[in-house]
This record gives C-alpha cells, sequence and structure tokens, in this order.
C-alpha cells in the first residue's frame, strides 16, 4: 500500500467516524426537540415533532449503517448519507423557524456537512 493509498484509507476512516458521530449528536438534539414539542398543540408544533422523530431516526439509520462492518456496498453507504444530508438540511429550515430550535439546526447542519464531508472521500 502506498502513502497516498494509506492516507485515503485513514481520511475515509476518519471522515467516516466524523459521520457516525454527528449523525449520533444530530439523533439525540432532534429527538430532544421532538420531545418539546405539543403532541396536540397547533400545526407547527405537530410538524416540528414530526420533524425531530424523522431526522432523529434518519441519523440513527445512518450511525448504523456507518458501524456496520459486514461489507455493505458502497452505493448503499453514500445513499444513505446522500439521504441523511438531505434530511439534516430540511429539518435545520424547520428548526430555525422554531424559537429555541438553535441548538438542533445546528447539529442538522453540523450532520450533514460531515455527511457530505463522508460522501466525498467515497469517489
Amino acid at each position: 500500500m502506498t502513502t497516498t493509498s494509506q492516507q485515503e484509507v485513514y481520511r475515509f476512516l476518519e471522515d467516516r467516524f466524523a459521520c457516525a458521530q454527528a449523525c449520533t449528536e444530530c439523533a439525540r438534539a432532534c429527538a430532544l426537540r421532538a420531545s418539546l414539542a405539543e403532541p396536540d398543540g397547533p400545526h407547527d408544533q405537530d410538524v416540528l415533532r414530526r420533524t425531530g422523530i424523522t431526522c432523529a431516526e434518519v441519523c440513527d439509520a445512518t450511525c448504523r449503517a456507518l458501524s456496520d462492518q459486514s461489507g455493505q456496498k458502497e452505493a448503499a453507504i453514500r445513499g444513505q448519507a446522500e439521504w441523511c444530508l438531505a434530511v439534516c438540511l430540511e429539518s435545520a429550515h424547520v428548526f430555525d423557524r422554531d424559537p429555541g430550535g438553535e441548538e438542533a439546526a445546528q447539529a442538522c447542519r453540523a450532520c450533514a456537512r460531515a455527511c457530505a464531508d463522508f460522501v466525498v472521500t467515497l469517489s
């Protein structure tokens, strides 16, 4: 293995770990935000709750996919990371409109960046 290919492997593993870690943090923040929304509250609260739950589930699934060492195909991992990126960006926009949703929005954006960085290593 050449030095360049070793560096590529290290970057891939570092970005994969960073993405999984960001997914875990985002899932926590989104689940917390969802739990603070009124279940029978106004329409905005329902959207907020559903968004938080969906984002948490997608981030959790992505983290599990990144942690799976069973030799998943690159296309499946790429698809999962790209899906997570899209959901996180959409969720960040929803949380931006919610007073008190700043932490969840920041976690979503950080996760989207980590997913984007990881996808680059797959190219």
